[in-house]
């Protein structure tokens, strides 16, 4: 682990706080003093931070003053085109708010800092979402059922295999069917209704001989009739569906392991919308194939969105059936192929149409299926693994960044922690460079400690803000990490910079703001002591970051151009500062849930000074570039950020 160098006034201002930290000690030595001194302390504190110089050194944080009517549970937040944020809770990881049907969504505008609720139609908490072509965010998944821990379960269930071994036809099972146990005798309810496909008659390719008829499968959640253990089973059995005659009773039964009063994860929905960020509201699409909760949605080289991963509706980990929306269609098709991978995982669109999966992920599946970082090509399903992670164990929870420029093809994975509620955690940085033709991950500059849940937002400088986080699993042992830092990635180090006031861990993430801010919202601690013995409460306000380079003297200024520029063409913008501008990029907008975000990158744009302002170029590269709206920053020869001029890509 590295300690980062002391800046010269930071060591002016520990001097002179020992000064006066000493002088109050000398003072109030018969007064209660330790009282005393850390009020003192805070005071000085207060003081340090607000003073100009520091402020420019190092940033300031603020909080955002939100209306108590429009304080949620954020878990998920996403940048719009319009420049406002939409910030989603769902149920907000309350029970109580599921149970009440109460989703709830706020759309805050940071130029005026208005809000307005939303009306959710579905609980989309823990859901995935994605930018879309013609800026609409695409949310899919969410909450059907709340976990129930053991000892909460009432009634025995589980998993039920519905087999349909009729060749002719597929068959529907309404909520309610009962399956009653052959050897058993237990009886079990299916809590949703359920189509099984017709079966698969099997002939040998060689000589078109007839093998066998391979049955129709579906999987059901089940829940006994009647609560208690003695309606637990202990093996598997074949089940009689109740209520089916003839035909369909020879064809059609139910296979269980066993069921049991285990806990129950939660249950994820199929259910898809789109957020119009113009008409502000939730319009809902065709749903997916499968029910996802966790899940992630990358956006592909055609603007399609590859959603992947998810516990299902029964609350076992999707088993590798990937699916691709089609914003132009509304519809969801499989990918025809497998590839499993642990809920929530970084998978990112690389310059070449393949897909790069960091590793990082946010928790459910085995320990040792789909953890491996590597390149993935769609089209072809297969992965080339990259070696060199370091803590490859502690990979749950930790972020990932693509690094600017996106043209480089560098990755970094932050932190990190064990499987499940592991005590573990990783205080590494792991670079990765993707043009390399063997590519190896290799350890960058460290944090400070293990941290889980670290937030990562792309800056208009070109650096990284890195923030928050945990040492433990959901802050357990006031473990939060009060800490901020940039990472340059010219120079391949970490620079202290202000620290937030609130700790955040589980449920929390980070967003740039079109003025060069940054939103830090959420954290959902465990507990609310060290000693682990009082319930957190879910942390409801917004930190806003304000960085060094918006206390310098001026900013650069776009003040016309464009509103639509294709791949491979230019546009002229209009500045008076043309001169001391430097660089030029486009930035695509955050959408972000448990510190995973895979749609932020940074793009630089090649750049000409013309008589009134600056000439930019967009790539032509459509996968360097997907189509969509993305935010103009240039900066000037201190690296100091315009405000954001928004473009769309077509």
């Amino acid at each position: 682990m590295s300690s980062l160098p002391v800046r010269p006034n930071h060591r002016r201002n520990r001097a002179r706080r020992i000064l006066i930290g000493t002088a109050v000690v000398a003072v109030v030595a018969g007064f209660n003093g330790p009282a005393l001194y850390r009020y003192g302390s805070e005071k000085y504190h207060d003081y340090t931070i607000n003073k100009p110089e520091y402020k420019a050194a190092n940033g300031h944080w603020d909080f955002l003053d939100v209306p108590s009517e429009f304080r949620i549970n954020t878990i998920h937040a996403a940048l719009l085109h319009t420049g406002k944020v939409l910030l989603v809770a769902g149920s907000g990881n309350n029970q109580k708010n599921f149970d009440a049907n109460k989703f709830e969504s706020v759309l805050w505008d940071p130029r005026t800092n208005k809000f307005k609720m939303i009306p959710t139609p579905k609980d989309m908490f823990c859901a995935g979402h994605t930018q879309l072509p013609d800026g609409k965010l695409l949310i899919a998944g969410g909450t059907k059922r709340y976990e129930k821990l053991k000892g909460d379960v009432t009634k025995a269930g589980g998993l039920m295999i519905v087999h349909n071994e009729d060749p002719d036809k597929p068959i529907t099972l309404p909520a309610g069917t009962k399956f009653t146990g052959k050897a058993n005798g237990k009886t079990f309810v299916s809590k949703d209704p359920i189509l099984v496909e017709k079966a698969e008659k099997v002939f040998d390719k060689a000589t078109g001989r007839f093998l066998r008829t391979q049955p129709g499968l579906g999987r059901i959640y089940v829940e006994a009739e009647e609560s208690g253990k003695e309606f637990e089973t202990g093996t598997e059995d074949n089940y009689k569906v109740v209520g089916l005659k003839g035909k369909d009773a020879r064809n059609v039964y139910g296979m269980a392991q066993k069921l049991a009063l285990d806990k129950k994860d939660f249950q994820g929905i199929r259910d898809a919308f789109e957020f119009d960020p113009v008409a502000e509201k939730y319009i809902k699409v065709d749903p997916m194939n499968e029910a996802r909760w966790y899940p992630t949605l990358t956006t592909l080289k055609d603007g399609k969105v590859l959603a992947l991963s998810g516990l299902d509706e029964i609350g076992q980990i999707v088993p590798g059936k990937d699916e691709i929306y089609d914003p132009k269609t509304k519809k969801w098709e499989y990918t025809g192929i497998e590839r499993r991978f642990p809920t929530y995982p970084a998978i990112f669109l690389m310059d070449n149409g393949k897909l790069f999966y960091s590793g990082s992920n946010a928790g459910y599946g085995p320990a040792d299926v789909g953890r491996d970082p590597g390149v993935w090509d769609l089209e072809t399903n297969k992965f080339k693994k990259i070696p060199g992670l370091s803590d490859a164990d502690r990979m749950e929870t930790s972020a990932t960044v693509m690094l600017p420029p996106a043209q480089d093809q560098r990755f970094m994975v932050i932190g990190g922690g064990g499987v499940g509620e592991s005590q573990d955690s990783s205080e590494k940085s792991r670079l990765v460079d993707l043009k390399d033709p063997d590519p190896r991950f290799k350890d960058g500059a460290s944090l400070d400690r293990g941290t889980r849940y670290p937030s990562a937002s792309l800056m208009p400088d070109d650096t990284v803000l890195v923030t928050g986080g945990s040492e433990d699993y959901r802050g357990r042992g006031d473990s939060n990490v009060l800490e901020a830092r940039t990472y340059d990635p010219k120079t391949g180090t970490y620079t202290r910079v202000a620290d937030p006031q609130v700790g955040r861990n589980y449920h929390s993430g980070s967003v740039l703001l079109p003025d060069g801010r940054v939103m830090i919202f959420g954290s959902d601690s465990l507990f609310a002591d060290k000693a682990n013995t009082k319930p957190g409460v879910f942390e409801q306000r917004i930190e806003i970051y304000t960085p060094p380079y918006l206390f310098r003297d001026s900013r650069p200024k776009v003040t016309g151009g464009p509103e639509t520029i294709k791949r491979g063409q230019s546009g002229v913008f209009t500045t008076p500062d043309a001169a001391r501008i430097k660089t030029a990029k486009l930035m695509r907008p955050s959408a972000v849930t448990h510190v995973t975000d895979v749609d932020q990158r940074s793009i630089a744009l090649e750049m000409k000074k013309t008589a009134d302002g600056i000439q930019v170029t967009v790539p032509k590269n459509r996968a360097l570039v997907p189509s969509g709206w993305y935010m103009l920053f240039v900066t000037d020869d201190k690296g100091t950020p315009s405000e954001a001029v928004w473009v769309e890509v077509p």
